[in-house]
C-alpha cells in the first residue's frame, strides 16, 4: 500500500530528536505535510500503547521506535523516514561536496537492510562519500549506549570507545540521539542524519551517560 493510500498516517519524532532539536522535528513534520496532507503528529512514546485505530502507519525517525511500533502493537506498522525521503525523491538535499563519512548503524535497525539502505541512498544524494567501517549492517556493533545501566560508567565509555575508533572516517553519520553521544565520547564528530539533511552541524549537547538518560527517562514517562 502507498502511504498516501493510508487512511491513518502519522510522525513520531521519537522522545530522543524530540528533545535534542525539537525544531528540527516541525521543519520535517513541514516537509511530510507537503507529501501527506492527512498525516498527524503523534508523540507517544514508543514504550506506551500508541492509542491508535488499527491500520495506523507510523513514519518513524527512531531505530528503537521502529522495533518497538513495528513489533509490540496489533494493528499498527512503521516506516523509517530514511525510506519515506528515498522514495519521495523530492527533497530539497543540501550538497556536501564529497565530504567523507562513516556510518554507525543502531542496534534495534540492525536485522532491517531496508533501512541501512536507505539512509546510504540518501546520504549520496548529498553528495556524501561514504567510507564503511568493517562492522555495519546486519553486522554492527553497538555504540555502548545499551550497556546502560547494566554496566559501569568505565566500562560503557571504553565500549564507547572501541566503537568509534572503528569508523574509518573523523566525522560519524549516525541516526540516533544517544549514538551521538556514544561517537563524541569515543573522539569522532557525529553528524545526526536529520542534522545533515538539514544543513546543521551536530550538537552532542548533554554527554555525561547517567544525565542524559535521566532526562530521557523523564521525557518517557511524560510521553
Amino acid at each position: 500500500m502507498s502511504l498516501k493510500d493510508a487512511a491513518n498516517l502519522y510522525f513520531n519524532p521519537g522522545c530522543a530528536l524530540s528533545i535534542y532539536r525539537p525544531e528540527n522535528v516541525k521543519t520535517i513534520f513541514d516537509y511530510l505535510l507537503k507529501n501527506f496532507p492527512e498525516i498527524k503528529m503523534h508523540d507517544i512514546c514508543c514504550r506506551h500503547d500508541p492509542k491508535l485505530p488499527g491500520g495506523s502507519v507510523i513514519i518513524n525517525v527512531c531505530a528503537g521506535c521502529g522495533k518497538r511500533f513495528g513489533s509490540l502493537y496489533d494493528g499498527v506498522s512503521t516506516i523509517s523516514l530514511w525510506e519515506v525521503i528515498r522514495e519521495l525523491d523530492n527533497f530539497p538535499f543540501p550538497d556536501y561536496k564529497g565530504m567523507e563519512v562513516s556510518i554507525h548503524d543502531p542496534c534495534p535497525v540492525r536485522n532491517e537492510p531496508g533501512v541501512h539502505e536507505a539512509v546510504r541512498a540518501i546520504l549520496k544524494k548529498m553528495k556524501i562519500r561514504i567510507v564503511e567501517a568493517e562492522n555495519i549492517g546486519t553486522n554492527s556493533v553497538c555504540c555502548g549506549d545499551s550497556l546502560y545501566p547494566s554496566c559501569d560508567k568505565e566500562k560503557i565509555l571504553a565500549a564507547m570507545k572501541r566503537r568509534a575508533d572503528s569508523m574509518p572516517c573523523e566525522n560519524v553519520a549516525v541516526y540516533c540521539v544517544s549514538c551521538v553521544k556514544a561517537m563524541h565520547i569515543g573522539g569522532k564528530v557525529p553528524r545526526h542524519l536529520v542534522d545533515l539533511l538539514l544543513g546543521k552541524a551536530t550538537d552532542p549537547q548533554e554527554c555525561d551517560i547517567e544525565r542524559w538518560h535521566n532526562k530521557l527517562d523523564a521525557y518517557i514517562q511524560t510521553h
